[in-house]
């Protein structure tokens, strides 16, 4: 499959991919809650020196956000709800 026919199979309005960018964030941070969590409690009373206290949690959630939210699992959420929209359509035919 060439590159221009995978883009127009993927491509989805604006408005249906901030939403599916939203999805996806909302996942990432359902999946990485542990990572949240320790974050938070190195910076809570913290103000300027969370930068560098708080170093290593920020690196380890950053890592496991990055797992989550990239381009390779926005396409892959493109293409299932293209999918799903083209299942819809021969459905009501």
């Amino acid at each position: 499959m060439g590159f221009v026919q995978e883009a127009r199979e993927n491509h989805v309005k604006k408005k249906v991919e901030e939403a599916l960018r939203s999805k996806m964030k909302q996942k990432a941070l359902k999946e990485c809650d542990h990572y949240t969590s320790k974050y938070a409690q190195c910076a809570m009373g913290r103000t300027i020196s969370v930068v560098w206290q708080c170093r290593k949690q920020a690196k380890e959630l950053n890592d496991c956000l990055r797992q989550f939210t990239n381009d390779a699992v926005l396409e892959e959420m493109k293409k299932e709800y293209t999918l799903q929209q083209n299942a819809e359509g021969s459905a009501r035919i």
